[in-house]
């Protein structure tokens, strides 16, 4: 975790320049049955006119046949990750049972396979954030447009995405009232109610719910919807210090939500001034990277706002060092607010996703372990079924006594093979078959998703063995992604390798000069062409110019401040620090 000392330090440059196998074929009804399934999730679709027209722009045309898995399962995903990422999205959140596309442009059904790991994920958060004496509470999601304009710095970079309501029923209202893209201006003028002394702080609430911000061309699930559940902190503090603090703190907890549950790795950091939160003094970030895109992707967001709206929603506390005959003025508090949302749950999906579909890290899988029942064939007596089966379930029961969550596949109309790829698709960390041959060894087949090996378990060894297989799965697949990130950032001082590096679908560490004019050059000059605004935005990926991500904590040993010429050919400034370039989402 960063010190005080390291984000006072980025903070302050950033202040001085500006001031990522079924061994049986189906069986002839299975495969009807998918068939029929996929029919008529055609059907919805087309019903579902939002969820036809974002599918369908979001596979480019020539890319399509190319892109076509040959002898993909019935059920999986048809088309090749690599070639066809939008597509390939696409497919995987619908037949992996995540969501389900809306009648309303931009929005969609969250499942309970994709719930649940919302809930996991608000499970660990909320629990530590209690201990640092954070309360949860609920603000109503409408403002008024008086109280949403009083922060004209603020809300002008929400401006674009505000939904409004006009009416009720028939009747226009006096006043059009907004529904929040954010909470500061619903929240401030009731803090400035409620503190009055110093007594009275920290003040530490937090909130579960829904945002709305409208205004965007190309809507994907998870990553940027129209609706979108998150969580929002928003504190006040007596110091600059005390605020600062848990800025770093609550940026280390988003960081375990990725690096712990997730396996994703992410890079700490502060925002540059171009990039900050509007209104804010500093934001400090975890950035993650899609390594089939190459591009970065904002993760979760920490912001120390300062005094900027204390001062405007004139959130104030007596001076705690003032006297009966020294009176001094009050104090406006130092605040905070930090946001984490499902987003999280796409960064997952894209980085570990495979051609057969989900690959779900164990801490967070709703199914940690499928048992499928094998060797059950048309000799095979009801009776000696029915005794399989209840082998089975004593083996599932071992497994929950220990938390695991286990599911027996009992469906009888698919076969074993049908059944593998279903739950391959779907992502379950851990596969376990068992049959006549198993329970007569004493063993149970056991088959990874992560990387498909295979192997034997003795069954006296299976309640401590499968706990410590799921812990190996989650490490390896953090290994993995953190493996590609880390061989995908590249340290860069000539500008003449920074485009190639960039199109190699890499990140990049330049020594910049942290401005917005300069910032806003790299970007234009590193962009290659404009495709339009109908191109899926995977398609226009490669043309994208490169953005600043962040001013990571963590700097190279190359010290560059006043040392080194910003990269940028066209600047003549100094380095102020290195920072993380790249494209990103």
């Amino acid at each position: 975790m960063a010190s005080n000392e390291e984000v006072d330090a980025v903070a302050q440059k950033v202040e001085d320049a500006s001031v990522q196998d079924g061994e049986n074929k189906p069986s002839k009804n299975a495969l009807k049955k998918a068939a029929k399934n996929e029919k008529r999730g055609n059907k919805d679709n087309k019903v579902a006119h939002a969820g036809k027209v974002e599918a369908t722009k979001a596979t480019a045309k020539p890319a399509k046949n190319k892109a076509k898995i040959e002898g993909a399962a019935l059920i999986g995903v048809g088309v090749d990750k690599d070639l066809d990422f939008p597509g390939w999205y696409q497919q995987v959140l619908t037949k992996g049972d995540l969501i389900d596309y809306y009648d309303v442009a931009g929005c969609y059904i969250l499942k309970p396979d994709s719930y649940s790991i919302w809930e996991k994920v608000q499970r660990w958060f909320d629990d530590r954030i209690k201990k640092m004496g954070v309360r949860n509470c609920y603000f109503p999601m409408f403002v008024s447009s008086k109280v949403l304009e009083r922060e004209k710095d603020h809300i002008e970079g929400f401006a674009p995405e505000v939904a409004w309501v006009t009416k009720a029923g028939k009747t226009d209202l006096e006043e059009p009232i907004a529904i929040r893209p954010t909470s500061e201006t619903v929240m401030y003028p009731y803090y400035a109610k409620w503190l009055r002394s110093h007594r009275d702080l920290p003040l530490k609430l937090n909130q579960w719910n829904s945002v709305v911000r409208w205004e965007f061309k190309h809507p994907m699930p998870f990553l940027r919807t129209r609706e979108f559940l998150w969580q929002e902190g928003h504190t006040a503090h007596l110091t600059k210090e005390g605020a600062s603090e848990e800025v770093l703190q609550i940026l280390e907890l988003y960081a375990g939500v990725y690096e712990q549950l997730l396996a994703v790795p992410v890079i700490r950091g502060t925002k540059t001034e171009k990039e900050k939160f509007a209104g804010g003094l500093y934001t400090t970030t975890v950035e993650g990277y899609i390594p089939t895109t190459g591009r970065g992707i904002q993760g979760g967001t920490s912001h120390c706002l300062g005094q900027n709206f204390s001062k405007m929603f004139d959130i104030a506390v007596e001076d705690p060092s003032s006297t009966e005959s020294d009176k001094k003025p009050r104090i406006h508090v130092w605040q905070n607010s930090w946001g984490l949302s499902t987003r999280v749950i796409g960064v997952m999906i894209m980085i570990h996703g495979d051609n057969k579909g989900l690959v779900l890290p164990p801490r967070v899988a709703s199914i940690q372990v499928a048992i499928v029942p094998v060797g059950v064939n048309a000799k095979t007596t009801k009776e000696d079924q029915e005794n399989l089966y209840k082998s089975i379930e004593g083996l599932a029961d071992k497994l929950l006594s220990r938390d695991v969550r286990v599911h027996v596949d009992r469906r009888d109309s698919y076969s074993p093979g049908w059944k593998f790829n279903d739950w391959e698709l779907k992502g379950v960390p851990l596969r376990l078959e068992v049959g006549p041959g198993e329970l007569k060894g004493d063993f149970v087949t056991t088959a990874r998703r992560d990387t498909g090996a295979k192997d034997k378990m003795p069954i006296s060894e299976m309640e401590t063995k499968i706990p410590e297989l799921l812990e190996t799965i989650q490490s390896d697949l953090y290994n993995k992604a953190s493996a590609a990130f880390t061989s995908h950032t590249k340290m860069i001082t000539d500008w003449k390798e920074f485009v190639p590096a960039l199109n190699n679908k890499n990140v990049i560490m330049i020594p910049h000069c942290l401005t917005e004019k300069c910032e806003d050059e790299v970007k234009e000059l590193s962009a290659r062409k404009d495709e339009g605004d109908d191109t899926p935005e995977d398609s226009r990926a490669p043309s994208m110019g490169a953005k600043s991500l962040c001013i990571p904590f963590k700097q190279p040993e190359m010290e560059v401040k006043g040392k080194v010429k910003c990269t940028n050919p066209n600047c003549s400034n100094m380095a102020e620090a290195w920072c993380l370039f790249g494209r990103s989402y």
